[in-house]
């Protein structure tokens, strides 16, 4: 059956640039491995955090749409991005958490895996998540990073999605995008695979229709290996009911987006060309990147955006923090 292959990324809306940065960079300890632009507003970067190579299923991305109005909680809306961590972590990252001034919530078992919520600076609901068992996948240890090596988060666990017809939504993502459902728990129903990282967390939420905004996830987007895979795919998401745009090239990868049934937007997005493929990887990140077509574009591009400096962060009192 063709399927989708788990999480290649997921995109949320952040307020100021330089904040983001100094969170996600500085204190989760996520490499910012491509500095650029929202390619359909190049006023706006685009900041793509990820593991030392980039690789996909380990990248969260940010539009600072600073002048947003906060996000609006409702159906339509995936609403918490789920993060993977070393089993044994957790208390590491609540004592590293605590220390910078997050906003915590207590550690509890979802689906049999130890899991510590958090918001980040700008509202946007997160779950450090240390799997039982851990889904396969590839990830490269940032090594110059402020979070010791075996402490780093692995990648993207997931999303919780509420919607206010569960069905609708469940047999677009069985039938259409191949996941399984893998159970149900305290109102929630997970899907996903077996032999791929990125779960989604269904629930109905019959009030009002969420709206995007700032601490809100912009949309989900699935990994599929090459051009081919990805029509074919496009193919079953369009005979399913939905409208996928053509292929859209992003030019570190080709991307087809669409709504499931309950609005959510998802995409479908190639392994390739990958961020390698216009800076070395050793220096990922480091310098404002633009895709060709907007490289004439440059100096009025540079005008609009805010200068941001390295992520401000401190490796002092890791070793004193909480080890597991």
């Amino acid at each position: 059956m063709q399927r989708v292959n788990g999480l290649h990324h997921i995109t949320a809306i952040a307020g100021p640039a330089q904040e983001n940065l100094d969170f996600y960079a500085g204190v989760l300890g996520m490499r910012l491995v491509k500095k650029s632009v929202n390619q359909d507003d190049p006023g706006t970067y685009h900041l793509f955090y990820a593991d030392q190579e980039g690789h996909p299923g380990t990248d969260l991305t940010f539009f600072p749409w600073s002048m947003m109005a906060p996000a609006r909680a409702g159906h339509g809306l995936a609403l918490e991005v789920g993060l993977e961590v070393p089993a044994g972590s957790l208390g590491f990252w609540g004592a590293r958490l605590e220390r910078y001034g997050a906003r915590l919530g207590a550690v509890e078992t979802r689906f049999g895996d130890k899991t510590l919520p958090l918001v980040d600076p700008h509202g946007l609901k997160l779950a450090l998540v240390a799997p039982s068992a851990a889904p396969p996948r590839t990830f490269t240890p940032w090594s110059g990073g402020p979070v010791p090596e075996d402490r780093q988060i692995r990648g993207l666990y997931g999303a919780q999605v509420w919607e206010r017809s569960a069905a609708a939504t469940a047999a677009f993502l069985t039938t259409a995008l191949g996941f399984e459902r893998l159970a149900t728990e305290d109102g929630w129903t997970r899907y996903g695979f077996r032999d791929a990282a990125g779960v989604v967390d269904i629930r109905e939420a019959p009030g009002s229709r969420g709206a995007w905004g700032i601490g809100s996830v912009h949309h989900l987007a699935w990994r599929v290996e090459d051009s081919e895979r990805q029509l074919a795919m496009r193919a079953r998401v369009e005979a399913a009911g939905a409208r996928p745009t053509p292929v859209i090239d992003r030019f570190w990868f080709k991307s087809v987006y669409f709504h499931e049934p309950g609005g959510v937007l998802f995409e479908l997005a190639t392994e390739g060309p990958g961020f390698a493929v216009d800076e070395d990887k050793e220096h990922l990140g480091e310098t404002l990147v633009l895709p060709p077509w907007l490289e004439a574009s440059r100096a009025r591009i540079e005008g609009m955006l805010p200068p941001l400096r390295p992520a401000a962060s401190s490796t002092a009192g890791s070793r004193a923090e909480g080890g597991s």
